[in-house]
């Protein structure tokens, strides 16, 4: 691969500053819930966090559609990391991060076009859509352990366990067999055509179903909660503090 084909965007290396300042001002907060600069800097850790999660994640579908053989990605600008070419500003990323507000499940946020046709083969279509989850689960694996290792003020700590936590959260989401999600995408080029056909038409109303159960039937909410906490704990999280960061980052309950 040409060494100009991936060229992080200003935007990218501005979200990744955000995040930093976030972690500043984590840092330097007072250890108490509802210090100003604590609960401002858990905040913007985590969001800022997300966004360059949904970047890598996205940019991870793209490049490895590029080694399987869509040059298109290129031209498009997804190989830059800049989380606009990957958004409907609105539907993608406005409104998955609403949620995350409100709800603390990180919706599926930004989406890359992939000429599925290009790709040399079924394995490469596979492994474009594993791509964006697997590089979700591997933020949340390099977090979790991170703050397990590393000396941190607490205020950091739960504010970083959080958004582990919501990494592995996408990851239990997106790799979910369901038509319009990774998971599906995965297992799709395998499938018979009669298969893919009823996918193809389920895929605009599946996720929204999946979505509407995940939030107005308790049973279904805490199942998934409990994979996710049960995978995280796998990885090296703690679920304390990574609840303490949740309440943090939503100070307004």
């Amino acid at each position: 691969m040409q060494r100009s084909a991936v060229r992080p965007s200003p935007v990218f290396f501005g979200i990744l500053a955000l995040t930093v300042v976030g972690g500043l001002l984590a840092t330097f907060g007072e250890p108490r819930t509802d210090d100003t600069m604590t609960v401002a800097g858990v905040f913007i850790l985590v969001v800022g966090g997300w966004a360059l999660s949904l970047t890598l994640h996205e940019f991870g579908h793209a490049f490895v559609a590029y080694k399987g053989g869509d040059y298109e990605v290129v031209s498009k600008g997804y190989l830059n990391m800049d989380v606009r070419r990957y958004t409907d500003p609105v539907l993608s990323l406005l409104l998955p991060l609403l949620f995350l507000v409100i709800g603390g499940i990180p919706l599926p946020g930004g989406a890359v076009w992939i000429n599925r046709w290009a790709l040399r083969n079924r394995a490469f279509a596979s492994w474009t859509s594993l791509a964006g989850p697997l590089t979700n689960l591997l933020f949340g694996i390099v977090l979790a352990v991170a703050v397990q290792l590393v000396p941190m003020p607490i205020t950091l700590l739960v504010g970083l366990s959080f958004l582990a936590l919501l990494q592995i959260a996408t990851f239990v989401l997106n790799i979910l067999p369901v038509p319009g999600l990774d998971g599906y995408g995965a297992i799709e080029p395998y499938l018979s055509p009669d298969a893919r056909e009823f996918g193809a038409k389920a895929r605009p109303w599946a996720p929204l179903i999946l979505f509407a159960l995940l939030f107005a039937v308790p049973a279904v909410g805490a199942a998934f909660w409990e994979v996710v906490y049960w995978l995280y704990g796998v990885c090296g999280g703690n679920a304390y503090t990574a609840r303490l960061g949740g309440q943090t980052f939503q100070f307004w309950r």
